[in-house]
């Protein structure tokens, strides 16, 4: 899809998004949510064809939810159930995908070309379309603005002015590299061959396959890594490149970096091998898919011989590449006006598809903070939160899939769960960061800075079939404030914190009822109420009380409060969207 809407095709847009991938995507898309300007463009002529990036973690599901995107979504993917673990060709560990009964989304895998299609046609009904052909050839800020050079598909040079540039270009990003962002870390020694077939073999349906070999000393000498896709036996395979189509420059063994020897092995069911063809560009980054060097389906059958816990039979070749993978992440995620996401801000391997993930909430955290500014809701101060926030989850995120590639899952100390739901990506938090407002509720209840919980089982006026929270919040971009009270006593808080909230920008108040003891049709409130009925709302959020919440456009709580509370809470969190506190940043938990 080439072009640009009309209304965007001026010299000028609020914000310049470079590179079409499912960052670039997901932060054009958030932002023409919130009523943004924006303009995409991607160097590439056209999508790539490629079942790179697969997995979808539950947490970015819940996000594409809030965009009401998540059926399309879940229309075209595949569930994953789990995945076994085999060592020397014998099963050490069954790993099922089962998360608690609140989380509303499981694991899903779904080709990377299929997730930019699908996103590139909600960005465009948003009134976006992706600039094929068009490169950012260097860029210029001030305090006003960024002046971006381009060369467009027709190799005519334009100057477009922009209030803000976000790079979301990859591993190679001429934006990160105009910031002059240092990019420190190393590359993994081994190279990796991917493809993705089909295999007529009866392993269960929905697992992916993890079969390593190793050797006398314990050292993983060979991998095979199976993740399932949709369609009838079709898997997205990695394995070591076999010494005909390795280019012979780096020795070592799987697990080897540039700094230094360890044990296991550098791929993972995860999510792929980086953003774009060609693994190196002059710069010292290897990382991602090559050209070249083609490994065809011989090879793969090759590998799966040796290592496939069941005789099988590859067939249809779809695509193949071989690449390699780094370790990486920027010293800061910005600098004034330009900003990085993604793979421009951080590579890993891929092991537990965290990469495609973690851009996308990169993506979703910035776009939200500016939209706030540039429709005058909150002061340029609030950008700097971005970095605050996402760059320790970014520094998390690269550490453990380092640690997985290396030395296995068991290099994980905590319990089986805790695991799980980190890999879902489900206990990210912003406790420590500069928008948390003070704790307030029992212990374990949720604080600011923490997932706002989904639940079930509310009930609507009118409605006969139950709602979750999600549906509450779905298609509401801004800030979302949750009102809890219980039977007829509460109401008049209710209705009082009710008409304070009404002042508050592009904010919406819900109120959620005890389903219990309030009255069920509470016409006197002056916001939309639901019932919970199933008691999940106050079990997951434990309210103290008449409690109010702050939801964040990113699903986040912002603020927990008494609603007696209510007028002081709300001008706290909102002021300090203007003058966010920069003495505090991210411990990053996950």
């Amino acid at each position: 899809m080439a072009g640009t809407a009309t209304t965007e095709a001026a010299g000028t847009t609020d914000v310049l998004v470079v590179g079409a991938g499912p960052v670039g995507l997901s932060a054009a898309a958030e932002l023409r949510r919130h009523g943004v300007r924006c303009r995409l463009v991607d160097r590439l002529p056209e999508r790539l064809p490629y079942a790179k990036a697969v997995g979808i973690q539950p947490r970015t599901l819940e996000i594409w939810d809030r965009m009401g995107l998540a059926r399309t979504m879940l229309e075209a993917a595949a569930v994953l159930r789990g995945q076994l673990i085999y060592v020397n060709g014998r099963e050490q560990a069954r790993i099922d995908l089962v998360l608690p009964p609140e989380v509303p989304y499981e694991f899903a895998a779904l080709p990377q070309y299929e997730t930019e299609r699908l996103l590139e046609e909600y960005v465009a009904g948003l009134g976006t379309l992706i600039e094929r052909g068009t490169e950012l050839l260097s860029f210029t800020q001030d305090e006003d603005g960024v002046t971006a050079r381009l060369r467009t598909a027709s190799g005519a040079e334009e100057e477009l002015r922009a209030g803000y540039l976000i790079g979301c270009d990859g591993a190679h990003s001429t934006v990160r590299k105009g910031l002059g962002l240092a990019f420190e870390g190393a590359a993994f020694a081994e190279e990796y061959m991917l493809g993705d077939v089909e295999a007529d073999w009866d392993m269960p349906h929905g697992y992916g396959i993890r079969s390593l070999h190793h050797a006398a000393d314990g050292s993983t000498d060979d991998a095979l890594i199976c993740v399932p896709l949709p369609g009838h036996g079709r898997y997205r395979m990695s394995m070591l490149v076999p010494p005909e189509l390795s280019t012979g420059a780096r020795g070592g063994s799987p697990g080897r970096t540039d700094d230094g020897p360890s044990t296991g092995t550098g791929t993972g069911a995860g999510a792929g091998a980086g953003a774009g063809a060609g693994a190196a560009e002059g710069d010292g980054v290897s990382h991602g898919l090559e050209g070249g060097r083609t490994p065809e389906l011989h090879h793969l059958q090759a590998v799966v011989d040796r290592l496939a816990p069941r005789p099988a039979v590859l067939s249809r070749l779809r695509w193949s590449s071989v690449f390699r993978i780094s370790h990486r992440i920027v010293d800061r995620y910005g600098e004034g006006r330009v900003f990085v996401a993604g793979d421009a801000a951080h590579i890993h391997p891929p092991t537990g598809a965290q990469g495609m993930n973690t851009g996308i909430q990169d993506a979703c955290n910035l776009a939200w903070k500016l939209a706030s500014v540039i429709h005058g809701e909150a002061g340029p101060a609030l950008l700097t939160t971005y970095d605050a926030e996402r760059r320790p989850v970014g520094e998390e995120v690269v550490g453990r899939t380092v640690r997985h590639a290396t030395r296995g899952m068991e290099a994980d100390p905590d319990d089986p769960r805790t695991v799980l739901l980190r890999e879902a990506q489900l206990l990210i938090d912003y406790r420590d960061g500069p928008l948390a407002t003070d704790p307030h509720g029992p212990p374990g209840a949720p604080q600011p800075g923490d997932r706002a919980p989904d639940c079930r089982g509310l009930t609507a006026p009118a409605s006969a079939y139950p709602w979750r929270l999600l549906d509450v919040l779905r298609h509401r971009p801004g800030h979302v404030i949750l009102l809890y009270g219980a039977g007829l006593t509460d109401l008049a808080a209710i209705a009082e914190a009710g008409l304070h909230t009404a002042a508050v920008a592009s904010a919406v108040t819900v109120a959620v009822l005890d389903g219990d003891t309030a009255p069920s049709a509470p016409d006197a409130l002056p916001v939309p109420a639901y019932r919970d009925t199933a008691d999940e709302f106050a079990r997951l959020y434990r309210p103290d009380g008449p409690t109010g919440f702050v939801v964040r456009p990113d699903g986040y709580l912002a603020a927990r409060f008494p609603l007696s509370a209510t007028r002081t809470a709300l001008s706290t969190y909102f002021t300090a969207l203007t003058t966010p506190t920069p003495s505090r940043s991210v411990t990053a938990r996950a």
